[in-house]
């Protein structure tokens, strides 16, 4: 009697050890085993499909290849993991799909997209698409670069932008993606920016999110183009010498129905407790971070942005949000954890574990939390019981500087300890000094609409608002139409205003912008900004006169920097600054300079320190400070 012939198991990409780890919440890399993909199988191409859906009774996958039938592709269950799975032969790169999925709640059914596609149709369609992942990457000497020094002892001057709406095609198009790199890059190099960093480029349903309402973690939104066009952006502008940041929002995602919301008829990527799982500002769900399974997915998508997408660090939105189960609620409203705290305990296990895990596989990334309490050690290493980051922004910095530089001159000195207060608590964390998006919407107006005074007023003081942030030890970061001085507020749908270039005040900021980024990058004395040996006040109590003064030091380079800023339009003649050295001192950045538009009020190049000591030092220099203006002066010979 012939011996039966031994039945081949079904093709998966998921090993035993994939499963655990999933289910164990230590899976860092979903990607290559979740979602879809092209694969070959006893000789037939096609995809393999694989979705995480436990409390379904059965699944299906739909899509152009069946006329979009939910029954004629059923997935099988894979053991007890919840994951669904199934190879669909003659399947390719372009072909749209959905799951159907069939829950065991009440007969409930619904059509999702893939959680872990990595390519979405353009919105407002929301299929998944089949994707072949294969690039040819160009960036090998600035990874390699970037894993051999510590970004946080470099500059780092961060421009800030919406891809959808800094510049339009010519019939008022967005930008692709392929498009927006050479541009992108020219613009980043004239103005010398490091790093520029993009609100989220995640598939998203609705533009006027801005990209915070994510359906699709794994897929670069497909209104700009496909995964490789995205790609090959960052693959630009790293072969150019830049690097790039997303906004990353593991903090909550929206109710769309083809989303995450309510996946298979239950509460799976989100908590069940609405006191716990929605959220109440943006009418959104928040992950369920004590979840394993959903743990692996967020580690997963974290990693893939990095590793997979060759970024340079994540910035995390709404950090706060995440670490507080009161955030944003009222008593009762919230669920206290298991010891009767406010504190999130799974979130923070999740954002220490993020940063652990993305630094130790990326070397040479840059995490940056957008977190806006006092929560402490954001950016200091889990091992010492911090959350991991390698910078935090300096939200603080950003809103009492606004509101200092709102003040009408003759009331500042009321003021003064706006200016001040900071540098009690400057280093505690590894800040970015950031002029953000969030304070040039809904009202708050423009960064040159803050200012006080008449146009020149604006002017000067939006000159010496960024003086002083450079002038101040830290990251840098500006959002987009802030270095043109754009005098309406952004607006995701339009662009912004290139024409005010045609006028010499806004040529004066952008020039001034560039030169600020290419003094920090050129001054050793400048560039040491997260440590406190890096800083030192001369005088930061003349609140008559308004006026700040500081060095900015490197000691190891043996370098300094005077920095002086008059926050009044009156000049100030034979101003007396203590320093700690004789000889020349070079004035080598003047804010009130003619080609920035100021006019012309300074030092003449640098002056002679005099032996007359001041402050507490050995010498002095008798300066005249601009009205609304800052210099900068170094000791030691003129500048060749």
């Amino acid at each position: 009697m012939a011996k039966a012939k031994a039945r081949r198991p079904p093709f998966s990409l998921l090993s035993e050890d994939d499963l655990y780890l999933f289910n164990q919440g230590s899976h860092l890399q979903l990607y290559n085993k979740l979602g879809a993909h092209m694969v070959e199988v006893d000789g037939e191409q096609g995809t393999f499909f694989a979705v995480w859906a436990p409390n379904a009774h059965a699944a299906f996958v739909m899509g152009d290849f069946n006329g979009w039938d939910q029954h004629t592709h059923p997935l099988r269950l894979r053991g007890d993991s919840g994951i669904w799975e199934g190879f669909v032969a003659g399947v390719g790169a372009g072909q749209r799909y959905k799951y159907h999925i069939e829950s065991k709640n009440l007969g409930y059914q619904v059509d999702k997209a893939d959680p872990l596609a990595q390519a979405a149709e353009v919105p407002p369609l929301t299929a998944s698409v089949v994707v072949d992942p294969s690039y040819e990457w160009g960036d090998e000497a600035w990874l390699e670069a970037r894993a051999r020094g510590n970004v946080l002892d470099r500059p780092m001057a961060i421009y800030e932008m919406h891809p959808a709406s800094w510049r339009k095609g010519p019939a008022g198009e967005a930008l692709g993606y392929r498009e927006l790199a050479p541009l992108l890059a020219d613009y980043l190099e004239e103005l010398a920016y490091t790093h520029v960093e993009f609100m989220p480029v995640m598939e998203h349903p609705f533009g006027g999110s801005w990209g915070y309402q994510i359906t699709g973690y794994f897929a670069p939104t497909s209104r700009f183009g496909s995964p490789q066009d995205f790609k090959y952006l960052v693959d630009y502008l790293h072969q150019r010498g830049l690097g790039v940041i997303l906004d990353w929002v593991p903090s909550h995602f929206p109710t769309d129905a083809h989303g995450l919301d309510f996946f298979d008829g239950t509460h799976l990527y989100e908590h069940a407790d609405p006191r716990q799982g929605f959220h109440p500002d943006w009418r959104s769900n928040i992950f369920n971070y004590g979840r394993d399974e959903v743990r692996s997915f967020l580690l997963s998508n974290a990693m893939f942005w990095l590793k997979e997408m060759h970024t340079d660090g994540l910035r995390v939105d709404a950090v706060a949000s995440m670490l507080y189960l009161n955030y944003s609620r009222k008593d009762g409203e919230w669920i206290p954890n298991q010891y009767g705290g406010n504190e999130n305990l799974e979130a923070v296990e999740l954002l220490k574990r993020m940063n652990v895990e993305t630094y130790a596989v990326n070397p040479g990334i840059a995490n940056i939390a957008e977190e806006s309490t006092a929560w402490p050690m954001v950016s200091r290493p889990a091992y010492l019981g911090g959350l991991g980051f390698g910078l935090k922004w300096d939200m603080g910095w950003m809103h009492d500087t606004l509101a200092y530089f709102r003040q009408d001159p003759i009331h500042r000195k009321f003021h003064h300890d706006k200016l001040t207060f900071r540098m009690l608590y400057a280093f505690t964390e590894n800040f970015v000094l950031a002029l953000s998006h969030d304070e040039v919407v809904h009202g708050k107006a423009s960064l040159i609409s803050k200012m006080p005074g008449d146009d020149w007023q604006k002017f000067a003081n939006l000159r010496l608002l960024y003086s002083y942030m450079y002038a101040q030890p830290g990251k840098k970061l500006l959002f987009m139409g802030g270095e043109i001085a754009q005098w309406s507020e952004w607006n995701n749908e339009g662009t912004l205003d290139w024409a005010l270039l045609e006028f010499a005040p806004h040529q004066g900021i952008k020039r001034l912008t560039g030169d600020l980024n290419r003094m920090y990058r050129r001054e050793a004395a400048l560039q040491v900004d997260l440590k406190p040996e890096g800083f030192s006040w001369v005088d930061c109590n003349d609140t008559q006169a308004s006026v700040l003064s500081m060095l900015r030091l490197n000691p190891a380079a043996g370098q300094s920097m005077l920095v002086v800023l008059n926050f009044t339009p009156v000049p100030r003649h034979h101003y007396r600054v203590g320093v700690d050295q004789g000889g020349f001192w070079q004035e080598v950045f003047n804010s009130d300079a003619p080609e920035y538009g100021g006019g012309g009020v300074g030092n003449a190049g640098g002056l002679e320190a005099s032996t007359t000591g001041a402050h507490g030092r050995s010498h002095s220099l008798e300066l005249t400070l601009p009205p609304l203006g800052a210099v900068f002066l170094r000791p030691g010979g003129r500048e060749s």
